[in-house]
């Protein structure tokens, strides 16, 4: 599985999310693509603040769902968002494009952190399970766009 702590990969994904524009049109989704590149922000800067979750991940979650976050087997287009996760508002491809490059390279950088708290939602994740898990976020939602 890949992962964005990989040099390799870390630049293929910079390089796809340089292929988006404003007018990048989705193939499956509700989300337009400015949507999509604030939704992608989130799930990264929960990794990079690794906050200390103030409560227990949600068992289902954890059955279900926790190794379908880092495998190889590709999602489902049109899964459920977290409610938290959805962007309700307008949002402009232009004004958050930087921010999620951004992430994505502080991400990167978090490639020797050796000590990560539990993933709010999911639990407990290695190092490697952290970087494959973003990896895989970003690689649906680019494929979502057609890059």
């Amino acid at each position: 599985m890949k992962s964005i702590f990989d040099e390799g990969t870390y630049h293929e994904i910079l390089s796809r999310v340089d292929l988006l524009n404003e007018n990048s049109a989705k193939k499956w989704g509700k989300m337009t693509v400015g949507q999509m590149v604030w939704h992608c922000q989130l799930p990264l800067k929960i990794a990079i603040e690794n906050k200390k979750p103030k409560k227990r991940g949600s068992l289902l979650a954890k059955i279900f769902f926790k190794k379908a976050m880092y495998n190889d087997k590709p999602w489902r287009k049109n899964l459920p968002t977290a409610p938290k996760l959805k962007a309700r508002e307008t949002k402009y491809y232009k004004e958050e494009i930087g921010p999620l490059v951004q992430l994505i390279h502080q991400m990167h950088l978090l490639k020797e952190r050796k000590t990560w708290n539990p993933h709010p939602l999911f639990g407990e994740y290695t190092h490697e399970q952290w970087g494959q898990m973003q990896y895989k976020h970003l690689d649906h939602h680019l494929k979502q766009f057609g890059v």
